[in-house]
């Protein structure tokens, strides 16, 4: 056996997965077709962002990753929602969910997507259990019931007893698994970029609704001495490709408006990317000697930070019962375990997210009045409110 599992895929969750497994004394292979873009102006950086939340921080912790990302973490100690859905851009209700109410520790820890590749695949060289191939993917893949042979981009093939797909909404093992998928389409598109600002964030997370979807400020360390932020604008298909394309003065102007000022003019601090919103779900998480995990298993709308705290808790779930037995590896058993422990979860939060996104896209007066009133209801039971933020950090229901 050329290794106990191969992880396909190196976006986030799967160089986590390799550096989860390998501090867990398997032997890994971690390969992608492409990679990693590490510098945030080069062409094709990530430039979203990811929100740690606290069970992540552990896991992340547990396999030597905090260490390194700690230093470049800003504290999510404030979610902040906010209606605009008036006849004006400007703030109806505004209500603040405080990590004090339910924690000592802050909700969460964000990060840039691009300065978290580079951070783990620094650590995955560290790392004399992993073996990490950027620049090659997986092509095929062949199981029997001992073992799994994975056909390699480079025209090699490797044995293994566990194949672990992180490889995206499209995978490529999931499919040869013959393991489909449900989508759900919004007609949105998201828009990803940096701003500064001249009044600080605070460490407050702040999700605007008016129409179309939530403009959403996550805060990042400072940029060029100005405060920062990482946005996410979700738009209708056409309307979020015209913002795209607009010059940046044009889109400068958009977005301020759009942000309701409360952070004052905001002024572009990166290239913007574009991707379409849907929500996903695998038919299975399993099949002979493999699993889904992330994207591969689920895609919701990035909404509440739940997407890859989601497949941070599919990783630790299948770590556990790895660990648990580790003769085990790959075999129906422990597959089983593993798709009954999670797909609950996931189908709740998939179905939670998209109804979330549904509300958050209204357009009509009555429809966005209905909305406000939802929130000020919601935040003003506090029992309710706690509850919900402790359902957002990933407690069960």
């Amino acid at each position: 056996m050329d290794y106990d599992i191969v992880v396909s895929g190196g976006g986030i969750a799967g160089l986590t997965a390799a550096a989860v497994f390998g501090t867990a004394g398997f032997r890994v292979l971690c390969v992608d077709p492409a990679a990693p873009i590490t510098d945030r102006e080069a062409a094709g950086a990530d430039l979203r962002s990811t929100a740690f939340l606290q069970p992540a921080r552990e896991l992340l912790a547990e396999c030597g990753l905090w260490d390194r990302l700690d230093a470049h973490a800003m504290p999510l100690q404030v979610m902040r929602i906010v209606d605009a859905g008036g006849d004006r851009p400007e703030p109806r209700i505004t209500r603040d969910f405080d990590a004090e109410d339910i924690s000592e520790l802050p909700f969460g820890w964000n990060l840039p997507n691009w300065l978290l590749r580079r951070e783990m695949a620094a650590h995955l060289e560290t790392l004399e259990t992993v073996e990490y191939r950027p620049g090659t993917g997986t092509r095929s893949l062949f199981t029997r019931e001992a073992q799994a042979r994975v056909g390699l981009g480079d025209g090699s093939r490797v044995t293994c007893r566990l194949v672990i797909a992180a490889d995206g909404r499209h995978s490529p093992m999931r499919q040869a698994a013959g393991i489909g998928v449900r989508t759900w389409r919004f007609g949105q598109k998201a828009l990803a970029f940096a701003v500064t600002h001249p009044i600080p964030h605070g460490n407050v997370s702040t999700e605007i609704h008016r129409t179309g979807g939530p403009f959403t400020l996550v805060p990042l360390p400072d940029h060029q001495g100005r405060p920062s932020s990482a946005v996410v604008w979700m738009e209708d298909g056409p309307k979020a490709q015209a913002l795209h394309d607009m010059d940046q003065p044009d889109f400068e102007a958009a977005m301020s408006e759009r942000s309701c000022f409360l952070f004052g003019p905001l002024t572009l601090a990166s290239q913007r990317t574009i991707w379409p919103i849907i929500a996903q779900e695998a038919d299975a998480l399993t099949g002979q000697r493999i699993a889904l995990v992330a994207e591969a298993a689920h895609v919701v709308p990035p909404i509440g930070a739940q997407g890859l705290n989601m497949s941070l808790r599919d990783i630790a779930c299948l770590r556990d019962l790895a660990t648990a037995q580790p003769d085990k590896l790959g075999e129906t058993q422990m597959l089983d375990a593993y798709a009954r422990a999670r797909m609950p979860d996931i189908r709740a939060r998939v179905a939670g997210v998209a109804a979330l996104n549904r509300i958050s896209q209204v357009s009509t007066p009555i429809l966005r009045d209905l909305r406000a009133q939802g929130l000020n209801a919601l935040y003003s039971a506090k029992p309710v409110r706690t509850t919900m933020m402790r359902l957002g950090l990933g407690a069960k229901g």
